[in-house]
């Protein structure tokens, strides 16, 4: 219900502000684009790495003699998960910056 509140009012200044061309919505949207696509895959690789943690602290857990090959597991599987969440952040500063979709004029 929150979101539905925040999008609400973060859409007034669609409604009450000035007329907008062609080339300003494009921008708008690209933003947009670039804010959600990088808190989903925050959201994501966060949830990721605490689901990776928690199974090599299980596994640690039932079998300590284990634990050095599960911790670098754990840790190419970490940086592995956030390589992705790094790629959605450059290509929203590619939208951002480098927008594709607006003419070269």
């Amino acid at each position: 219900m929150k979101i539905f509140l925040v999008l609400s009012l973060g859409m007034l200044g669609l409604a009450f502000g000035a007329e907008v061309s062609g080339l300003d919505m494009i921008r708008m949207y690209s933003v947009l684009g670039a804010v959600v696509g990088v808190g989903i895959a925050a959201l994501g690789g966060a949830i990721g790495m605490g689901h990776a943690a928690a199974a090599t602290i299980s596994g640690t857990a039932r079998n300590p003699g284990i634990s050095g090959k599960l911790l670098g597991t754990m840790f190419i599987a970490l940086a592995l998960i956030e390589a992705q969440v790094i790629y959605t952040l450059v290509l929203a500063i590619i939208a951002l910056y480098s927008n594709p979709f607006l003419p070269n004029s």
